[in-house]
């Protein structure tokens, strides 16, 4: 027997759930469209090459790759962001920066499953490369809460935990990590709210950090106002572009979004600069989405070094935190016609007329299953259906048929000329 589950940490879509899965996407789609970005896609296979990182990113270690026919070691795309980069090397002599690009790409990663976390998932990404400015930080944190708020989610129900990876580095330094173990520390910093307090040192430690070190970045990380930790850096240059970021979201009229928070660090190598997530609150969930700077990466693919700023945004998680308060949309299957024959030598007929209305732009379906009209009735209501065609043979005979507004339960014949009219 074929196993009939799907691939483990792999979804199917019901009618029911495509709806809701569409009406995310044009949530998605409509906001970046509002905001002046364009939609691009990549390919679902990318060289494995591109997702593999000296600093240890857990997500080199999620790949779904295979060697193909012709020797190439190819991997599933695991995010977008890499891809992203490869367009930008390949097209950047013919590109106008800076450059305002959204996609909604499936991602596979082969990881173990919690809540929030499948093997794979669809993700908006949104992107603004060649901007160095933090009004891009602004930009992307704009278009992120506006598509929360086009989901009914309010500063009551989330927040923009935001820090900056130059402050981290400032942290680092200033305790004597050297520069080229900066990545890999902030690596395992990123599991800080996933394993023990004593499981982090330890792999801080095996990586080479001092006891002392340790415990004076567990003491920095202690802290949790920005003019506090400010008094201890030599460095505060990350700070002060932190500051001026959150001033102007203050202006922009966002301040009760965002909330400085030191422990956000974001696994991923490549984040250069802001970095940040999108949780409830009291962080209750897995962090809705997340993103910063990266003005590396284009650099670490070969190329020049580009400033770059973005996030990915996943549907699972979005849609949990949705279901658990109850902010689900009311999507119902709607028709504007159903079209009931009732013998066989009706059915070209009820074809004719359902082509005429979809070309006036109707949506239409027909119930070929000849059963009772009791029956037929009831499966048309459960369509959604706002009006029912019924094809009876005194009424074809007059080149009519009968029409039910299935809402007010009222009927009445109608010439099939009129009907395709009305419907223009």
């Amino acid at each position: 027997m074929i196993d009939l589950q799907p691939v483990k940490g792999t979804r199917d879509f019901f009618p029911d759930e495509m709806r809701l899965r569409n009406w995310l996407f044009d949530v998605w789609r409509r906001v970046s469209v509002q905001a002046g970005f364009e939609e691009y896609d990549t390919c679902v296979l990318e060289h494995e090459e591109l997702y593999i990182r000296k600093a240890g990113d857990e997500i080199s270690k999620q790949l779904y790759s295979f060697e193909d026919k012709g020797g190439r070691r190819l991997s599933l795309r695991p995010e977008m962001t890499p891809s992203l980069a490869r367009l930008v090397l390949q097209y950047k002599k013919s590109l106008s920066f800076p450059i305002k690009w959204f996609s909604m790409p499936q991602c596979f990663r082969y990881e173990r499953m919690t809540k929030g976390r499948r093997r794979e998932h669809f993700q908006w990404n949104a992107d603004i490369i060649g901007q160095p400015e933090m009004v891009a930080e602004a930009e992307i944190l704009m278009l992120l809460i506006s598509a929360c708020e086009s989901m009914g989610l309010t500063a009551k129900d989330i927040r923009v935990f935001i820090n900056d990876r130059r402050i981290l580095n400032s942290i680092l330094s200033q305790i004597s990590v050297p520069q080229e173990m900066h990545s890999a520390v902030l690596v395992i910093m990123d599991k800080r709210d996933k394993i023990s307090t004593e499981a982090l040192s330890k792999l801080l430690q095996d990586l080479g950090m001092s006891t002392i070190q340790v415990e004076q970045l567990n003491e920095y990380l202690s802290k949790s106002d920005l003019n506090e930790l400010k008094k201890d850096l030599n460095d505060t240059h990350g700070i002060e572009e932190l500051q001026n970021l959150m001033d102007l979201m203050v202006t922009a009229g966002y301040s009760n979004y965002l909330q400085f928070d030191i422990s956000i660090v974001r696994g991923l190598s490549y984040y250069t600069g802001a970095v940040f997530e999108v949780n409830s609150p009291e962080k209750q969930h897995r962090a809705i989405c997340g993103g910063g700077r990266y003005d590396s990466l284009l650099s670490a693919c070969g190329g020049e070094t580009v400033p770059a700023v973005g996030f990915g945004f996943g549907d699972v998680v979005v849609l949990d935190v949705l279901k658990e308060l109850q902010r689900f949309p009311e999507l119902p299957r709607t028709l504007d016609y159903t079209i009931i024959p009732f013998a066989a030598e009706q059915v070209g007929i009820a074809l004719k007329i359902a082509a005429e209305l979809r070309s006036q732009g109707s949506t239409v379906d027909c119930n070929f299953s000849m059963k009772k009209i009791k029956k037929t009735m009831q499966q048309a209501n459960e369509s959604g259906a706002k009006n029912t065609i019924l094809l009876f043979p005194d009424e074809l005979a007059e080149d009519k048929v009968v029409i039910r507004d299935m809402q007010l339960h009222e009927q009445k014949p109608i010439k099939i000329t009129d009907l395709i009219s009305s419907a223009e």
